[in-house]
């Protein structure tokens, strides 16, 4: 491969939707290496990890789900589901079933894909497995992840447990006051835990003190063509309420193919909680009131997402009081 320069890294980053630094770090050397893989290039099989990863395989994901065969999320890396996926496919067309994506497998991927199509099943059934859920919290699993060992991000996480403990929520923290787990361990917590939905609490940072306010992300790739329609939705949610109760400025919702938020299973968001680099919102946080604020902003937030249109309020407007009274805790 020839060398990149820092224009061409970025405009690359930019398109996977990955932190845009100009450095080839160890997620973009990964990204890199998936994205020169198209499909047809090598055959597709599980293997024992590390599991096998790459655009052919989010391709085969994509084409696959397009026809209706569950392959989870369009994450281009072949696990169990992936493999079930294609024996399922390679039964209905009548080739040998083993669960590998070669030759055969591609050919008859390629003619059927022209004249089948299903839409987006995988948002479908997203969307369709949140609303079966109910709006009740009390059945809700819910992972709160606060970022390295920050006291105040930590806090924050706490009375959002807090909150959501007494709707009857159960929830589960990454950390604890003073451990730091790797990303790759707090991935595996949440999935393991069983997670509804997956809160990450961070602050960003910036070269001067210039860039303020709160952002909200969720998982979605340009590059694959896909995006979580629940996670969109909770990261708008977010948004609003934290910016309509408080003075934090708006800098908006955005999809980003951050391992965070793409390998976790349950629908994920990533709140930037202000930035550490700008005395103001640094100020916010630090006092104990505003982390109030936030913490029922995103319950508030978390109920809404579970609520039926009709039942729904407008933003700013409910209160966890509310909630009680309403008996949407039981």
């Amino acid at each position: 491969m020839p060398e990149l320069t820092p224009a061409q890294i970025r405009s690359f980053q930019q398109a996977r939707g990955l932190s845009v630094t100009g450095l080839i770090d160890d997620v973009t050397a990964r990204a890199l290496e998936e994205a020169r893989w198209k499909l047809g290039d090598r055959s597709l099989n599980l293997q024992t990890p590390p599991l096998m990863r790459g655009d052919d395989v989010a391709a085969l994901q994509s084409r696959l789900t397009e026809m209706g065969f569950d392959c989870g999320r369009v994450d281009g890396i072949y696990g169990p589901r992936s493999e079930s996926a294609v024996k399922e496919f390679q039964q209905s067309v009548g080739i040998h079933v083993d669960g590998k994506c070669g030759p055969a497998t591609i050919i008859a991927l390629l003619r059927l894909t022209r004249i089948v199509s299903g839409g987006a099943p995988s948002a479908m059934r997203e969307s369709a497995t949140q609303r079966n859920r109910g709006p009740a919290l009390a059945n809700k699993v819910i992972v709160l992840n606060p970022d390295g060992v920050d006291p105040l991000i930590y806090d924050v996480a706490v009375r959002t447990e807090g909150r959501l403990l007494a709707l009857g929520a159960s929830v589960f923290l990454t950390r604890g006051v003073s451990n730091n787990p790797t990303e790759v361990e707090r991935i595996a917590f949440t999935n393991q835990s069983g997670a509804d939905l997956m809160i990450s609490f961070h602050v960003d940072t910036y070269v001067n003190e210039i860039a303020h306010g709160a952002a909200t992300y969720f998982y979605g790739s340009d590059a694959h063509g896909v995006h979580s329609i629940v996670g969109e939705r909770f990261a708008s949610l977010v948004q609003r309420e934290l910016c309509a109760r408080t003075d934090l400025t708006n800098c908006r919702t955005h999809a980003k193919a951050w391992d965070l938020l793409r390998l976790t299973r349950a629908p994920a968001v990533q709140i930037d909680l202000g930035y550490d680099t700008n005395p103001g919102d640094m100020e916010r946080i630090a006092r104990a009131d505003f982390r109030d604020v936030i913490a029922e902003a995103l319950v508030i937030a978390i109920q809404r997402l579970y609520l039926a249109a009709e039942d729904d309020a407008k933003t700013g407007t409910l209160r966890i009081a509310d909630l009680r009274s309403a008996g949407i805790r039981r």
